[in-house]
C-alpha cells in the first residue's frame, strides 16, 4: 500500500468533541495534504459546498445538524459525489441504516483507530487517484502525438488503455499487431524504448508494470 498517493488529498473532518478532533487531526495531517475541521454538520456542509474537497469523514451525532442529515443535504447538491466515512459508536444503529440508504463509502467504530481509518480513506481515495494518474498519461500522449505521431503513439495508447487497476499491461506483441496494424519490429523496439526510458518494467513474458505515472503527469 502505497500512502504517498493521499499526499493530495484534502479532508474535511467533522468532530464535535475536541480531544478526538484535535489528535485524529493530527495524525491525518501527516499523511494528507490538508486536514479542513468542523464541529458540526452544518458546519461541515457550508466547509463542503464552498468545494475543493476530495473526502468526507464525519461523526454522526452532533449538535445543530447530525452527520446524516449533513449528508443528505449534501447530496441534493452539486457536491453531491464526495465520498464519505462515517464514524460511529455501536449504539447508532438507526442513523446507521440511513448512511447505509445513502451509500457512504465506509464505516469507523469509534473509539477511532487511526490505522484502520487511514486504511478507509486510502481504498476510497485509490480509484480516483488511479483516474488522475491514468488522464495524466493520456495528456502526454497527446502532447507526443502532435510532436511525433504515428503507430508510435498509437502503441503507448494501447498499452495505457488496457492497464489494470495495478497500472500491470497484459497483452503479446500479437494482440497489439492484431490491433493497431503494425509490424512486430516496430513493436519490439517501442518496448525496448519504453522500457530504457523507465516507463515499462518487465515483470515477465507478456506482463508489464507501467512507471512513473506521478513524475509524467506532472511533466505534462
Amino acid at each position: 500500500m502505497d500512502l504517498n498517493c493521499l499526499k493530495d488529498c484534502v479532508v474535511l473532518y467533522v468532530e464535535d468533541e475536541d480531544s478526538v478532533q484535535n489528535q485524529t487531526k493530527m495524525i491525518l495531517d501527516d499523511f494528507v495534504k490538508e486536514v479542513r475541521v468542523a464541529r458540526d454538520g452544518e458546519e461541515g456542509l457550508q466547509m463542503a459546498l464552498e468545494g475543493d474537497i476530495d473526502i468526507i469523514v464525519t461523526d454522526i451525532m452532533m449538535p445543530n445538524k447530525n452527520g446524516i442529515d449533513m449528508l443528505k443535504e449534501l447530496k441534493k447538491t452539486e457536491h453531491k459525489d464526495i465520498p464519505a466515512i462515517i464514524t460511529t459508536a455501536f449504539t447508532e444503529t438507526e442513523y446507521l441504516m440511513e448512511a447505509i440508504k445513502l451509500k457512504v463509502d465506509g464505516f469507523i467504530t469509534k473509539p477511532i483507530n487511526i490505522k484502520d481509518l487511514i486504511n478507509s480513506i486510502y481504498v476510497v481515495m485509490l480509484p480516483k487517484v488511479q483516474e488522475e494518474e491514468l488522464k495524466g498519461c493520456s495528456y502526454m500522449v497527446d502532447a507526443l502525438s502532435v510532436l511525433v505521431g504515428g503507430k508510435k503513439i498509437e502503441i503507448l495508447k494501447y498499452v495505457i488503455n488496457n492497464l489494470d487497476k495495478e497500472h500491470i499491461f497484459y497483452g503479446s506483441y500479437q494482440d497489439i499487431m492484431d490491433n493497431i496494424g503494425v509490424s512486430k519490429p516496430t513493436v519490439v523496439h517501442m518496448f525496448k524504448q519504453l522500457i530504457q526510458a523507465g516507463i515499462l518494467e518487465k515483470i515477465k513474458n507478456k506482463v508489464y508494470r507501467f512507471k512513473n505515472i506521478k513524475f509524467i503527469k506532472e511533466e505534462v
